[in-house]
């Protein structure tokens, strides 16, 4: 079986600190707990930054380098920067898409618009089409990001049109608010509808973390975990910190007997090299 990919979800652009007092919010603390997922033996960092002044999530270019920079010299981790901003905000496209000035190996792709709970997070076909026309110009592998069915029949017709190069990288998020729930079922479901050559990787949202890290285990498949996705390391139980997470699915992949990718490893799994 392939080795297995993990990837860190830092902070998203949402949790507070009245929610966990151990979200990462400065760019210090990002970097910080990127770096602990590293060591940990995570291979991918999906990175958000926050606005200093509201902790929220935010676009700023210049935000952005004080995080990638540092990483760059003190790692060798697969960098995936977000172009979501705030989902349900929806910010201008311009902005949604200016990190992908710094030329991350990969970035977000939400392949959809989407409810989740009271707002709607909208990603429009013109912004796809923007999106994946300067991903493309840029050099930057899209991670599709699918919340329900449709978002992978969006992106194989982009496919189709030459807007999206195989082989795809399809991220499935489970267990959002109004989105695919997170189940084996709908896992399976997702799963059949991509490309034979294509890589995958499955989020679990709440709960819904560990039983959907487990399918992708045995399933051959690639896992997200961090606190963007899930505050709670046990029932009740705040996480401290993002490691956490990696360290907990190092052990139980080891006792499973799946090696776990080092980030050149990744790069080769994921056609990035």
């Amino acid at each position: 079986m392939e080795k297995l990919i993990i990837t860190a979800a830092i902070t998203g652009s949402r949790i507070t600190r009245d929610m966990t007092p151990h979200i990462p919010i400065t760019t210090a603390e990002i970097v910080q707990s990127a770096v602990e997922c590293w060591e940990a033996g995570a291979a991918v960092v999906h990175i958000h930054v926050r606005d200093p002044e509201t902790g929220l999530g935010t676009q700023s270019l210049e935000i952005f380098k004080q995080v990638v920079k540092p990483l760059q010299e003190k790692t060798n981790l697969i960098l995936c920067l977000t172009t979501s901003g705030i989902p349900g905000r929806n910010l201008p496209t311009e902005e949604r898409l200016a990190p992908l000035e710094l030329k991350p190996e990969l970035a977000s792709f939400d392949a959809g618009s989407i409810n989740l709970g009271p707002s709607v997070f909208i990603n429009s076909p013109a912004f796809l089409e923007s999106a994946a026309a300067k991903m493309k110009n840029m050099g930057v592998k899209p991670e599709l990001e699918i919340f329900d069915l449709g978002m992978i029949v969006t992106c194989l017709r982009m496919r189709g049109e030459g807007k999206l190069a195989e082989p795809l990288h399809f991220q499935f998020v489970l267990g959002t608010p109004w989105g695919a729930p997170a189940t084996p079922e709908s896992l399976l479901h997702l799963h059949q509808h991509i490309p034979q050559n294509s890589t995958w990787s499955v989020i679990g949202i709440g709960k819904g973390h560990l039983p959907m890290s487990m399918m992708a285990l045995i399933m051959g498949g690639h896992i997200r975990v961090g606190m963007e996705d899930n505050i709670y390391y046990s029932r009740g139980g705040l996480a401290k910190t993002n490691a956490q997470f990696v360290e907990r699915i190092v052990r139980i992949a080891g006792e499973y007997g799946r090696q776990v990718a080092a980030p050149d490893e990744a790069r080769r799994i994921l056609n990035l090299l």
